[in-house]
């Protein structure tokens, strides 16, 4: 048994996941589970972001501070991992002190070894993905190379980080690993970049607070990337748990499963960090594409970004992960469709897969009433079965070696067609006509039985929940993540009288519904139908006003419950909102000037009156805000 350990990246809390983060901890399941399958020690981390400031940014503009904006954020994470079948062995925030104190104790290493050093840092800088940029990396004057964003000129006093120190030793170990980049035509522009000329990198910021303060650097917190690439050592128990650490990253196979945007932070920066800290190295650094749809890039502004949630509620859990890991090779670029998704149900799940296990229990139970008889000899028709089963263990081991799922899941069907055919050709029907030939067709269906019931452990990492069903409908009670790849080498694993259930389809067809084109959301629609339409002199009914807020203060008894104390100018009222969870630094808000419905019939809630309503927003995360607008609007203004 080796021991086997795979990561995802931590996921930054501002956005929800998505597609692409959903792909990457997908495959890592998927890995999880076939090294597991292998008999191998696994431990699979997965987690989330939390530091940085872009976080303070946000957390503020919401009303939150850092700490309750990532702790209403990470839950949204654990929920879709939940819901997309992914076991995992550990969950990290770095936020949790065992990894401040893990980062704490990196950076006391490198420094002591004479790696840090403080300095002055001027130059170009992207909030948006917390990273310097040198003048010979920005395309358009101004502008982040990766996101495009405004950067910022920023001058500040530092500490950097040696990791020019490291260049040629890195460069080595690239060229003596050949494994340590995946896919390996992400190799040479990892190694371009490093020839360029590695700099020194600042590892410290003063101008903000959300971070994990330098004990040898007062006033200084870590930069966010030093930070969060430590996560991966912090999980096997670098800091206090040396057994562990042992087990989960001296000795075992290491591998980091990113998306090819962030190669560079862990095929240069992370390693140099671990060389001076005398730390080994990753085994593989694993770098997927993107994800298009529709054939083009998702943007909210097309409405075309993919929800998986929604297309679990479609399709099936099985079937969204079987799809993201057949239809792309992993490292290139994937483009997720309707059309795709459907064609891979109705061709591979359902008819292939589907319909060999609904055909071979169909007849088993007509032939033999369900109930397993001894096989006579194999011919030759077996023996190949035989070997090509032996081969495609063999292929999908490499595949899963080199994260080639794809390939692997190709694989694996290749066998499922193989059988479709042996059907077809042994003909089991004809067979069942002659009494002599009893024996004979057994063997085929104990053949077919048995193929289905290595198939479904072999699938049994990319589709665990229809797997599971095709070993209960051949009457198979155990778990299938106790299988091993090991027990799958014999035939003959059905005793006598052994009883099969009875099929049921697991993946329907899905007969595809033409849709009416979707107009283009950024384009005026002259049809469009408007929701609970009124006229303008209904509107006209309604009075906004600019109020500013004079006091807040929270009603007893109602946790919800904020009482703003307003002035319309010349008069001043009091208004309830029950937006006490978005704002928990509440006074913040006396001094802003806000719009509020100001003839609204006054009402009584928990004992108080409230004489108004004011205005929010709900943004994506359900979060509500009240509608500010520029202090120097007088307060009584109406909108009209």
């Amino acid at each position: 048994m080796n021991n086997f350990y795979v990561t995802t990246p931590i996921y930054y809390v501002n956005g929800d996941p998505h597609v692409g983060s959903a792909y990457t901890t997908i495959a890592a399941d998927v890995m999880s589970r076939y090294q597991k399958l292998a008999g191998n020690n696994v431990y699979f981390l997965t987690g989330t972001d939390e530091h940085g400031q872009k976080v303070e940014q946000t957390a503020k503009e919401k009303g939150f501070t850092p700490q309750a904006w990532t702790d209403k954020m990470a839950p949204a994470f654990t929920e879709m991992w939940k819901a997309l079948n992914i076991h995992y062995s550990d969950f990290i925030r770095t936020t949790e002190q065992r990894h401040k104190d893990s980062v704490k104790k990196i950076l006391k290493t490198v420094y002591e070894k004479g790696d840090i050093y403080k300095g002055e840092y001027e130059g170009q800088y992207c909030i948006s993905c917390e990273t310097f940029f040198p003048e010979n990396q920005i395309v358009e004057p101004g502008h982040c190379p990766d996101c495009g964003k405004k950067l910022s000129t920023v001058k500040e006093e530092s500490y950097f980080f040696r990791m020019s120190k490291y260049q040629d030793a890195l460069l080595k170990h690239i060229e003596e690993h050949p494994d340590f980049i995946l896919p390996h035509s992400r190799r040479n522009e990892v190694i371009s970049f490093i020839k360029q000329g590695l700099q020194d990198l600042s590892i410290s910021r003063n101008t903000f607070s959300w971070g994990i303060p330098i004990e040898f650097a007062p006033g200084h917190i870590t930069y966010v990337w030093f930070d969060a690439l430590t996560n991966y050592i912090t999980a096997t128990g670098y800091e206090n748990d040396s057994e562990k650490f042992d087990t989960y990253w001296n000795n075992a196979r290491v591998c980091h499963l990113i998306g090819k945007d962030i190669i560079r932070f862990h095929a240069i920066i992370w390693p140099c960090m671990l060389l001076s800290a005398g730390i080994k190295l990753p085994d593989s650094i694993v770098a997927h594409g993107w994800w298009t749809s529709e054939g083009e890039k998702m943007s909210k502004s097309k409405g075309n970004v993919v929800n998986p949630y929604d297309e679990i509620k479609k399709y099936g859990v099985d079937a969204f992960r079987y799809y993201l890991l057949r239809e792309a090779n992993f490292g290139s670029d994937g483009d997720y469709s309707t059309k795709g998704v459907v064609g891979r149900v109705n061709s591979d799940l359902a008819n292939d897969l589907g319909n060999l296990l609904n055909r071979t229990l169909g007849m088993y139970h007509k032939y033999f009433q369900g109930s397993i008889v001894a096989s006579g000899n194999y011919e030759e028709i077996e023996n190949s079965v035989h070997q090509m089963w032996e081969d495609t263990l063999t292929q999908v081991d490499k595949h899963m070696y080199y994260y080639e799922y794809s390939r692997a899941l190709e694989c694996i069907w290749k066998f499922i067609s193989r059988m479709n055919k042996y059907i077809d050709e042994t003909m089991p029907w004809a067979l069942a006509k002659e009494e002599t030939q009893k024996t004979r067709l057994a063997t085929v269906m104990n053949t077919l039985v048995e193929s289905l019931y290595k198939i479904a452990v072999l699938v049994s990492p990319v589709i665990p929940e229809a797997a599971q069903k095709i070993w209960s409908q051949l009457g198979v009670e155990k778990d299938i993540q106790e299988a091993r790849l090991s027990s799958l080498h014999t035939w003959n694993t059905f005793e006598e009288k052994h009883t099969l259930g009875k099929a049921t389809p697991i993946f329907p067809r899905i007969e595809i519904v033409e849709e009416e084109p979707k107009l283009d959301p950024m384009q005026v629609n002259p049809d469009l139908v408007v929701e609970n339409p009124i006229d303008i002199d209904t509107f006209k009914k309604t009075k906004i006003q600019v109020v500013e807020i004079l006091e807040v203060s929270k009603v007893k008894g109602a946790d919800k419950l904020l009482k703003f104390k307003v002035s319309l100018g010349d008069h001043v009222r009091q208004i309830l909102s029950a937006i006490a969870e978005y704002y928990p630094n509440y006074q913040d808000l006396v001094g802003s000037k806000i719009l509020a419905v100001t003839n609204l019939k006054p009402r009584k809630m928990r004992g108080e009156i409230s004489q108004g309503m004011l205005l929010t927003t709900e943004d994506e995360q359900g979060v509500c805000q009240v509608i500010q607008i520029p202090k120097n609007t007088p307060a009584g203004t109406e909108v009209e």
